[in-house]
């Protein structure tokens, strides 16, 4: 979700995104130009609006589309309240966001909908539709929700939002547009129709250009214009992405004569083209969209930064710019990464608290890629790609040291991995022009957490033992006593009953699980057990750790001698 306003403003006065800077000052030579490399803002905004979006979400399918775009699945919460909703009193309905709790919720008008529509109707046409469509019904519950998430929004952080409402993620996405900024639209039923019917679905996408939907990319849209207009479509070549001068709707292309999934992918298959793309773009055209929302993520699947140049065609040029995206490749990396917990400190008089770092995931790849320009053709000019090359490698593990500062890092990482795989790349010392370069961290594996990863987090098993294990050392203490008395003296058949009492009562905070059955690593940790959060402060007393444990530089983590091997080749691959 982002603000408007000075969007609006650009495109008022004639700029657009990814236009080249000479044409934007020939358009408004008032315009200010601002380095735009630092997003940290922004990533930072994001962050925070999508942990909001995903706290009205029962299902956690909440999936990120760049920094201000966020889908929700709602189905099962709008489902919920459709089975409450009494039909006698729509009018004082009430929304329940909370599985437990049933007053945590929201009033709202059950006779209409929230916000626009689309097509536009009026509000007896729509009670009458909602009586007979459970899909109206449903669709005017999740107008409601939408029209309370963006008004808390601007009420708890300040950010006005649009949304829009359909049943599935195309849809939900082109209809939001309709009203901007600050509002939201629903596209209605019917969305299916018969042979002599109409359906809104069709209606609404029809009379968009094939540019503008999501998944139809400038290839893919230029060879369906092409196909409609049986000859190459004229762009705009001021544009970096080439803007089409020639609109051909969604209408268009349905439409023309045998046009089919079959015939598309003969126009739009070829080399490098996933099997089926022909099938999938004529869902596309027809408003359907059966990809899930994503579940929600703790974590990117990868994080890239990237620049492009007018000329780069020397290696120690190569070697600079790899030095200052390096650079932002690592603070990116420990800023989305790693987790700053704060641990009280074991001193009770201490106003300060102690401060760890965790790592949320580790990134296993580390991939590099360049666009290289093509050749001049003989009158001078240049063909337009967009084709990048690229090379990957093993994350060295030396980057999740956060002893070192990153710029000691990043020159050891340009040193050691990234001239070489450069060279990987382009083998020829000289020749290539470069317009393009990108650094990404890719493969995330999930650390150890008490949320899930790929293991359980060593360190905090070692500080947590201690009262883990605290059940099991009174009741031992109580059990060597007793054989104390046992041997010292005879106890009659009471007594005996009346020691087995008392051991008894030492097992009253003990595990569920018998301890003869199990060893000390299958004795259920705080991490595993159900609705518990292991969140203590565990503070770590390096006089009273025990001796024979490693500590990794690497990771930070402590575990015993026997494993440091295994764990070092671990981080080797």
């Amino acid at each position: 979700m982002a603000t408007q306003p000075p969007v609006l403003c650009m495109v008022h006065h004639g700029l657009y995104k990814l236009q080249l800077v000479t044409d934007a000052k020939k358009i408004c030579p008032d315009v200010i130009i601002v380095l735009g490399e630092d997003l940290t803002q922004f990533r930072n905004a994001s962050k925070q609006l999508y942990a909001f979006l995903t706290s009205f979400s029962w299902n956690a399918r909440c999936e990120r589309l760049g920094f201000d775009e966020v889908w929700l699945d709602v189905s099962d919460l709008v489902d919920s309240n459709v089975t409450t909703l009494n039909a006698s009193t729509l009018d004082r309905s009430f929304f329940r966001l909370s599985k437990e709790d049933p007053t945590v919720g929201f009033p709202f008008d059950a006779n209409h909908h929230a916000g626009h529509v689309y097509p536009e109707t009026s509000n007896e046409t729509q009670a009458a539709a909602i009586s007979h469509d459970p899909l109206h019904l449903r669709l005017l519950l999740a107008s409601h929700l939408a029209q309370h998430i963006r008004q808390r929004l601007e009420y708890d952080l300040g950010y006005t939002a649009t949304a829009g409402v359909s049943t599935n993620k195309l849809l939900s996405k082109l209809v939001g547009n309709l009203h901007k900024p600050n509002s939201q639209t629903t596209l209605i039923p019917p969305y299916t129709a018969g042979d002599d019917e109409w359906d809104n679905v069709t209606y609404f996408i029809d009379d968009h250009e094939i540019g503008k939907i999501p998944g139809i990319g400038f290839k893919i849209a230029q060879k369906l214009r092409a196909h409609v207009l049986q000859r190459p479509a004229d762009i705009d070549t001021g544009l970096v992405y080439g803007g089409t001068k020639e609109d051909v709707r969604v209408r268009d292309v349905r439409t023309y004569p045998d046009i089919g999934s079959d015939v598309l992918e003969r126009i739009l298959g070829g080399p490098g083209t996933p099997h089926g793309i022909g099938a999938r773009v004529w869902d596309l055209l027809n408003g359907c969209d059966d990809t899930q929302v994503s579940q929600a993520r703790e974590v990117p699947r990868q994080i890239s930064i990237e620049d492009s140049y007018i000329r780069l065609d020397t290696l120690d040029d190569v070697v600079k710019q790899l030095q200052v995206l390096s650079i932002s490749l690592l603070k990116r990396i420990r800023t989305d990464l790693l987790e700053h917990e704060e641990q009280p400190s074991e001193d009770p008089a201490a106003i300060t608290t102690a401060s760890s770092q965790r790592w949320l995931a580790h990134p296993k790849t580390l991939r590099l890629s360049t666009r290289p320009r093509p050749p001049q053709n003989p009158n001078g000019s240049r063909n337009r790609t967009f084709a990048r090359i690229s090379k990957s490698a093993p994350m060295p593990s030396f980057i999740f040291s956060v002893k070192e500062s990153v710029e000691v890092l990043s020159k050891r990482l340009v040193r050691e991995t990234l001239i070489p795989l450069f060279r990987r790349l382009h083998p020829e010392k000289h020749g290539w022009n470069l317009s393009l370069v990108n650094l990404a961290a890719t493969n995330m594996a999930n650390a150890a957490s008490e949320k899930g990863g790929v293991g359980r987090d060593i360190g905090k098993m070692f500080r947590r033992q201690d009262d883990v294990l605290a059940p099991f050392r009174v009741r031992n203490e109580t059990a060597q006593a007793s054989n104390r008395r046992l041997a010292l003296e005879h106890h009659t058949e009471e007594e005996d009953k009346k020691d087995q009492g008392m051991m008894k009562e030492s097992y009253a905070y003990a595990p569920k699980f018998p301890i003869t059955r199990f060893g000390s690593e299958d004795i259920p940790t705080l991490s595993q057990e159900d609705g518990l959060v292991a969140e203590d402060a565990w503070g770590e007393d390096e006089d009273t750790m025990v001796a024979d444990v490693y500590h990794c530089d690497a990771c930070g983590a402590v575990m015993p001698l026997f494993a440091m091997g295994a764990h070092e080749r671990w981080h080797q691959y």
